[in-house]
């Protein structure tokens, strides 16, 4: 759906390029989680992805449209919910009527059952601006589900949710997801996320570190206390023991841990990169 293609960016020619040559393919059936550290480029990505950044050289496609010229019929198909954002003094209802006619395959019904599905039904009535900050990310998010736009790209959407609300959001992706569609999560809170993925891309600036299925993971890197023998990609010192990221013997098969993957592919690079590699 979206091929990267050998993009550079700066926002200041002096720092030099905060992504140069980054190229990167994200293909529809796929929940992506898109990692990285800090000042790693994910926020610049996500807005290059969606059009609203100008690449220094080098294109963003999706399905073959260059995304900065944002056509019509791709910015119907595409939807970001971006970390920050402000709702108008709206009731909901009518924040609806005027923005879903931009997308073809809004669904009403769809929008009530992602309410429902954040404990919030019954509120198209609700004034926007009287809402909390998790109440108002809650409902924004329940109208973007409902687009059912082919590309939803998410910067940090569990932010200022709570507990019981991240876990209704992770089941507003498992319901909301379909093999046509493509969803990038970006995030620093990998354990909000980690049973909806299934594809993980970890970044550092311009260099892609891991870019795999989350089965590829498992087959792949084993996670768990270490053994005699082991060769760890990375250790963590526990209260029971070193726990460690290990290649995966024979037949192993243990759950992603994505903070141990991350943790191993910042520090580990090279060992990461051969481990995805040789075994192709």
């Amino acid at each position: 759906m979206f091929t990267i293609d050998q993009i550079s960016f700066s926002y200041n020619k002096r720092n030099g390029d905060l992504l140069h040559d980054f190229s990167l393919e994200l293909k529809a059936g796929n929940v992506y989680g898109l990692l990285g550290k800090n000042g790693a480029g994910k926020s610049t990505l996500i807005y290059l992805l969606t059009g609203l950044l100008t690449p220094a050289s080098g294109v963003v496609l999706m399905d073959g449209e260059n995304v900065r010229r944002r056509l019509p019929q791709t910015m119907s198909d595409l939807f970001l919910i971006p970390e920050e954002f402000e709702l108008p003094r709206l009731t909901l209802k009518k924040y609806v009527s005027l923005n879903a006619p931009f997308y073809p395959r809004f669904s009403m019904q769809d929008m009530e059952r992602y309410l429902d599905i954040f404990e919030m039904g019954g509120m198209m009535d609700v004034k926007l601006h009287s809402l909390s900050m998790g109440q108002k990310k809650k409902v924004f998010m329940a109208f973007a589900f409902a687009t059912n736009t082919r590309a939803l790209i998410m910067d940090e959407p569990t932010n200022g949710l709570d507990i019981p609300s991240k876990s209704q959001f992770r089941k507003l992706v498992t319901s909301g997801m379909t093999d046509d569609k493509l969803m990038l999560i970006s995030t620093h809170q990998v354990r909000d996320i980690s049973d909806i993925l299934d594809h993980v891309v970890i970044i550092d600036q311009s260099r892609v570190l891991l870019n795999a299925g989350i089965a590829e993971v498992m087959n792949r890197v084993a996670f768990r206390p270490l053994r005699e023998g082991d060769e760890p990609i990375f250790v963590l010192q526990s209260p029971f023991g070193p726990l460690g990221a290990v290649p995966a013997r024979d037949g192993e098969e243990t759950k992603v841990d994505l903070e141990m993957l991350f943790n191993a592919a910042l520090q580990n690079p090279e060992a990461i990169n051969q481990l995805f590699t040789t075994q192709k």
